[in-house]
């Protein structure tokens, strides 16, 4: 699976890439924004996010309804999403529509009008979703274990901000963050599919060439040391105990991120792992469980995630804690690790095969880490991954003072001591 990825530079410091996949008749475009969650200020919090929103609703241009009936009249479609470290604005359409897709797409990102009867409404549409989080106990699980990996730093904050932040969220705060942080050198241009790199270009400069670029942002790191595991446990009359175990792990870029990546697939990366089959096949004991792995500049937590019943939530957990402390002290059978890497292999090569999935790895890898990185050389490092490399991966990452608690559920007050005895590794 060779990729071609192509990329240039305008003179005011935006990127364009262009993944030519000639066999296609579509082409999948994202103009990325470096900036996310992790730059808001307390009093902003949810602002990068409450702008995605805003970006829809209009330009000096198009109605909200132009935007929409361009695209979509076309056959194409529109959409985006904000992130911890970027915001993306992303559509797709048919090859022979893309140039006038691409228009409406850019047209919003950098025109967008901002107008207060329109952020007023869009307020209420936030806080519908901030209150949809809180019903749903497997979301809100994981905004309370962020609170407690990277508490006090921007990253521990919920992305669409609490009832209060975006409550305060003015016309004046959105144009003087878009004014900051939508510039040049924070964008990124990347089209995948029946794309060509000089007219991509081409329709690049003639819509954000005339920018200058600015001073960009500063990054504000986190830093904390956790002395001690850490639970936080919320109340709340459901039929089933929403868990989020927590690990502080390994930041994007580092040298054992694959290690990781695979280690996670052993335990509970699918339906093959150990802890979908020691917790749900053969105890019983939730429907729901698996693990994953999250990467920023920095920093990184290792996740097991759970769905348990309310009667069976410390058992569960000694059995997760079971199966992290089994796989650091134990290497690693040759055959299993093989069908590890060839499930995460597979899952990104079957990944790749669209378009829309090449512009998106295209444009993470290239805002987050500074260059694109090819799936050749994920192949070439993941495959060289090794039992020991696992196990000491594991031995370095499951220690006792990195252990993050999270449960929402019918909990009895008191039950934290209850749950510390349980998050205790016996030794490797």
């Amino acid at each position: 699976m060779k990729t071609s990825i192509e990329i240039s530079n305008l003179k005011n410091g935006l990127r364009v890439v262009a993944v030519p996949m000639r066999e296609r008749k579509s082409v999948s475009v994202g103009i990325w924004v470096g900036v996310g969650g992790r730059d808001e200020e307390p009093r902003l919090s949810g602002i990068s996010h409450f702008l995605e929103h805003m970006v829809f609703k209009g330009t000096a241009a198009r109605t909200a309804d132009q935007i929409k009936q361009e695209v979509e009249g076309v056959g194409g479609s529109l959409n985006a999403f904000t992130s911890e470290e970027y915001t993306c604005f992303l559509a797709k359409s048919a090859s022979r529509h893309f140039e006038g897709v691409f228009d409406v797409l850019a047209d919003m990102v950098r025109n967008a009008s901002l107008k207060d009867e329109d952020i007023k409404k869009e307020r209420t549409v936030i806080m519908e979703e901030i209150k949809m989080t809180q019903d749903q106990p497997s979301q809100l699980v994981g905004e309370l274990l962020a609170e407690i990996v990277w508490p006090g730093h921007p990253l521990g904050r919920p992305l669409a901000g609490t009832l209060e932040t975006v409550g305060r969220l003015s016309r004046e705060d959105l144009t003087g963050y878009k004014n900051r942080f939508y510039e040049p050198g924070l964008i990124t241009v990347v089209a995948a599919g029946d794309v060509d790199r000089k007219k991509l270009i081409q329709m690049t400069q003639k819509r954000f060439g005339g920018d200058a670029k600015r001073n960009g942002k500063k990054w504000d790191l986190f830093k904390k040391r956790q002395k001690g595991p850490d639970i936080k446990l919320f109340h709340k009359s459901t039929e089933q105990t929403h868990l989020e175990l927590a690990l502080h792990a390994l930041p994007k870029a580092h040298p054992d991120e694959y290690a990781l990546d695979i280690l996670s697939v052993i335990l509970g990366g699918n339906m093959s792992s150990r802890l979908f089959n020691e917790v749900r096949e053969e105890r019983g004991l939730a429907y729901d469980i698996g693990s994953s792995v999250r990467k920023f500049r920095e920093t990184g937590a290792f996740i097991v995630s759970a769905g348990v019943d309310n009667h069976k939530l410390n058992e569960a957990l000694r059995v997760i804690m079971k199966e992290l402390e089994k796989i650091a002290s134990k290497p690693v059978e040759a055959d299993e690790l093989k069908r590890a890497k060839e499930f995460y292999l597979g899952q990104m090569e079957l990944g790749l095969e669209s378009a829309m999935n090449q512009m998106l790895w295209a444009g993470e890898t290239l805002v987050c880490l500074g260059r694109c990185l090819t799936p050749e050389e994920v192949i070439r490092k993941a495959g060289r991954v090794t039992a020991e490399d696992l196990r000491r991966v594991a031995r370095g990452l499951f220690r006792d003072q990195a252990l993050n608690l999270a449960v929402v559920g019918p909990v009895k007050p008191g039950s934290e001591k209850d749950f510390s005895r349980i998050l205790s590794f016996s030794g490797h």
